[in-house]
C-alpha cells in the first residue's frame, strides 16, 4: 500500500507514478485544496446536507489528507490502472476506488484551471490566450496519436485504423508553447484515420496576427493568418562521397543500344577510362570484360 507519506520520500517513483517532482506537487496541493473545500465545504456532508457533527468527526475515509487525494488521482491519471489494481495500489476496494475518482478528478480540473494550466479546449479562445501581455507568440502544433482497442464492428476498425502507426488509435491536436513547452490548446478526440489538417480547420484555431507557427507535414496547406508558418523539409539528396571521401559526378545516361553495341566491340566506356586506380581497374575488367590501364 502507499501514500504520501512514505512515497515523498522516494524520489524517482514518486516521479515514475506521478508525473511531478515533489516540488511540483507540493505547488499544485494548495490550489488542489481550495478546489476540493470550494466542492465538498466543511459544513457540508458529501451528499451537501448541514453537517451535524463537527468537521473531522466519524470514521475516517480511505483517504484522510488532502495529500493523498492528490496523489491518488494523479497516480491514475499517469498510470492509468484498472480500477481493482488502484484499490489494491492503496488499501480499498474497487467500489472505493471508483468513488474517490469521480470523486476527485473534477476537483483536480478546477485546481488546474484556477492555476491557468489547464488547455483551452475552444479554437476560438487561443487568440484571447495568446494574447496576454506575457504569453509567447511562438507555439507549435501537431498531432498526437494514442493506441486503442480494436473495434469489434469492420467500419470502425477501418475509421479507427492509422496507417502511420499501423494500429487502431485515437487522435488529438495539440498547440504548444515553444518555450515553456506549456500545451495552449487540446482538441477533441477523433479517430485515428482523421488527418491532422482537418482537425485543426474543424477546431476554428485563432492566432494573434504576429504569432509564429511551427508545424509539420501533417499540416501541409495549413495557413491561418499569422506572421509565419514554418514547416520542416527533407534535406535535399546530394551528391554522395566514395570510398575515398571524394564527391561522386554524376553520370549521364547511355542509350542502352549504345552501350551494348561498344561492349560487343570490347570498347570501354569513357567514364571509366580516366583516373583508374589498380583495384578498381580490376574490377572493371572483370565486370566489363575489357583490358584497362590505370592511368
Amino acid at each position: 500500500m502507499i501514500n504520501y507519506k512514505t512515497l515523498s520520500s522516494q524520489p524517482r517513483p514518486f516521479l515514475a507514478l506521478t508525473g511531478l517532482t515533489t516540488a511540483e506537487f507540493r505547488d499544485l496541493l494548495p490550489a488542489f485544496e481550495r478546489a476540493y473545500d470550494r466542492a465538498y465545504p466543511p459544513d457540508r456532508t458529501g451528499t451537501g446536507q448541514p453537517r451535524q457533527r463537527w468537521p473531522g468527526g466519524g470514521r475516517h475515509g480511505a483517504l484522510p489528507g488532502s495529500e493523498d487525494k492528490l496523489l491518488f488521482v494523479l497516480v491514475y491519471l499517469k498510470t492509468y490502472p484498472l480500477q481493482v489494481v488502484l484499490g489494491q495500489l492503496f488499501g480499498i476496494s474497487t467500489s472505493q476506488a471508483n468513488y474517490w475518482l469521480h470523486h476527485l478528478l473534477p476537483v483536480l480540473r478546477s485546481a488546474l484551471d484556477d492555476l491557468g494550466v489547464l488547455p483551452e479546449r475552444d479554437g476560438r479562445r487561443l487568440g484571447r490566450r495568446l494574447a496576454e501581455p506575457k504569453a509567447v507568440r511562438v507555439v507549435i502544433i501537431d498531432g498526437t496519436e494514442r493506441r486503442r482497442q480494436r473495434p469489434k464492428k469492420a467500419e470502425k476498425q477501418a475509421l479507427h485504423y492509422s496507417g502511420k502507426k499501423k494500429a487502431h488509435t485515437d487522435k488529438n491536436v495539440l498547440v504548444v508553447n515553444a518555450s515553456g513547452q506549456g500545451v495552449l490548446f487540446l482538441s477533441g478526440t477523433y479517430a485515428g484515420k482523421v488527418h491532422d489538417k482537418r482537425i485543426a480547420d474543424e477546431a476554428h484555431l485563432t492566432y494573434p496576427a504576429d504569432t509564429t507557427l511551427y508545424k509539420d507535414v501533417g499540416f501541409q496547406g495549413y495557413e491561418p493568418p499569422v506572421r509565419k508558418t514554418c514547416q520542416a523539409k527533407k534535406k535535399a539528396a546530394g551528391a554522395r562521397a566514395n570510398g575515398r571521401g571524394e564527391a561522386r559526378q554524376p553520370q549521364a545516361i547511355e542509350d542502352s543500344s549504345s552501350r551494348g553495341a561498344r561492349h560487343r566491340r570490347g570498347e570501354a566506356q569513357p567514364h571509366c577510362q580516366r583516373g583508374l586506380s589498380e583495384q578498381e581497374a580490376r574490377v572493371v575488367r572483370r565486370v566489363h570484360g575489357t583490358r584497362l590501364r590505370p592511368t
